[in-house]
């Protein structure tokens, strides 16, 4: 098994060449572009800054996608408690989540890569053992990525890639243009917490139905979008590269984070610290703390023996 750090990259010039780690399923590179190369996700060149990041840079997430207040939650009228990492809730699996475990690589191609994670009862507090898989493949100018699970008892599977693109580079989110496919977003307490509706954007700082630069806007909110379906539901573009990527999913929800929590204690491939706005991360997933909420706007994460979890993102790139 290759060690943390060792990439695998699939893909082949002039299309996407996409640099995978073990060490979270990580998206560590992708270098893309037909006339001017340039690689456009965060990435860290050590392992000690991966495991000492707070970011999730380009990590694959697990069990548990976004917020879970208080850590604490029901499955089948039985409560379990999850260990607890922001701000009083869990976040994206807790502090020892999928994006810190090196997975084993199941295949690999010139193309794609599989690789896959048990993740024991217990873990974090979860119930069940479940079984996942990430498998990121090159396409044509296309990135895409599909997630699935398997679990032998009932529990929580909720799972994203959290990669940061910047495609103008580090600190470059402020020049970028967002657009998101979402009339709807989930406001929330101080904590990152949902208060209990999802609220019309219209009106809002959150409005990105139209192409939007986003200057120093401190977005980190779920938007739920339009849809059923693999479909493109978020354009980002940087009108200085003239690169832009369409991303699509068949998820219910998209969290849209600028990144203002980097504070440039953690540097990137190219040795720059990466502080405030360093890059935007585009997650497709069900909805923050939905173990609390019900009806046809808050999905469930609850996964049964003999399901399967699937999720697919794709990144599409086109050049102005």
């Amino acid at each position: 098994m290759p060690t943390p750090l060792t990439s695998i990259v699939i893909g082949r010039e002039p299309g996407p060449v996409l640099h995978v780690l073990p060490l979270g399923a990580t998206v560590q590179r992708l270098d893309v572009g037909r006339r001017a190369r340039r690689n456009v996700v965060l990435g860290h060149a050590t392992t000690a800054e991966y495991l000492a990041s707070v970011d999730f840079v380009g990590g694959t997430i697990g069990r548990y996608a976004n917020r879970i207040a208080r850590g604490r939650f029901e499955v089948d009228g039985v409560e379990h408690a999850v260990v607890t990492n922001d701000r009083g809730n869990a976040l994206h699996g807790g502090p020892d989540g999928f994006h810190r475990r090196v997975w084993d690589v199941v295949s690999q191609a010139d193309d794609e890569v599989v690789l896959a994670l048990e993740s024991p009862d217990g873990d974090q507090g979860f119930p069940g053992q479940v079984s996942a898989q990430v498998r990121y493949a090159v396409v044509g100018d296309t990135v895409v990525v599909e997630l699935t699970a398997t679990t032998d008892a009932p529990t929580l599977v909720n799972l994203t890639q959290h990669t940061y693109f910047a495609l103008g580079g580090v600190a470059g989110v402020p020049e970028h243009e967002l657009r998101v496919a979402a009339d709807r977003y989930t406001p929330t307490d101080a904590t990152g917490i949902p208060l209990g509706e999802h609220a019309p954007v219209g009106g809002t700082p959150f409005d990105l139905r139209s192409a939007r630069r986003l200057g120093e806007v401190g977005i980190d909110h779920h938007y739920v979008l339009e849809g059923h379906g693999l479909r493109p539901v978020a354009e980002l573009a940087c009108r200085r590269t003239g690169m832009a990527v369409v991303v699509s999913t068949d998820q219910p929800g998209l969290q849209v984070y600028t990144g203002r929590g980097f504070d440039g204690s953690r540097r990137s491939l190219s040795d720059e610290p990466l502080g405030p706005y360093a890059g935007i991360a585009l997650e497709p997933q069900l909805a923050p703390d939905s173990p609390h909420h019900e009806g046809p706007d808050w999905p469930s994460a609850v996964l049964r023996p003999g399901e399967t979890y699937r999720s697919v993102l794709e990144w599409r790139f086109v050049e102005a």
